[in-house]
């Protein structure tokens, strides 16, 4: 073989190998890299989204324990079937620390179902002076319990000048027990 060609496939051998290891040792390994770099980058969206879903489940825990304090202090305005007695009791005196006379006062046999508690509607009918009505309904609307007047009408008497007369629906808010189901219409 003559120098020259010797030289040529020498050269030949030399340029081949840097191509040869090109394409059989550092593009598959490049390609290698390029897709774990892909996954890396996927994992690291799903953890973002992770940690973001841990900080929602962390704000939804405290929401949850908000709505059940606030249902407990709803709850706890809501007398039981027992203290239903003391609140007509309590409507009663109200009425009479505001000067008016309640010769009606009747408990309705109907209660309805509200949600998780039931409604007692009570017809009152009030006679008095309309100031002495107004500060009732201010200190009604102050009382513990939940309370909501469906149905109101105010006459002014004939026969006093000044003096009115009421009717009206009082429904109170209670605690049923869950035998009560047959006393409530649907």
């Amino acid at each position: 073989m003559t120098p020259i060609l010797r030289q040529f496939v020498f050269f030949v051998v030399l340029l081949s190998l840097p191509i040869a290891s090109y394409f059989l040792v550092f593009k598959p390994q490049n390609n290698e890299i390029e897709r774990a770099r892909k996954e890396i980058d996927l994992k690291e969206s799903l953890l973002t989204k992770l940690k973001e879903a841990t900080a929602q489940t962390d704000d939804l825990q405290r929401a949850n324990e908000q709505i059940k304090d606030a249902i407990a202090a709803i709850q706890s305005r809501l007398p039981s079937t027992k203290e239903m007695d003391n609140v007509l009791r309590q409507v009663s005196n109200l009425a009479a620390k505001a000067g008016l006379k309640v010769p009606q006062f009747k408990k309705s046999d109907k209660t309805a179902p509200a949600g998780l508690a039931f409604e007692q509607p009570l017809d009152i009918e009030i006679t008095g002076d309309f100031d002495g009505f107004y500060k009732f309904l201010l200190d009604l609307e102050q009382l513990p319990r939940i309370t909501r007047i469906p149905d109101l009408s105010i006459v002014r008497s004939d026969k006093v000048d000044g003096e009115m007369k009421s009717k009206l629906v009082l429904s109170v808010y209670y605690e049923g027990e869950a035998s009560e189901a047959g006393g409530t219409t649907k």
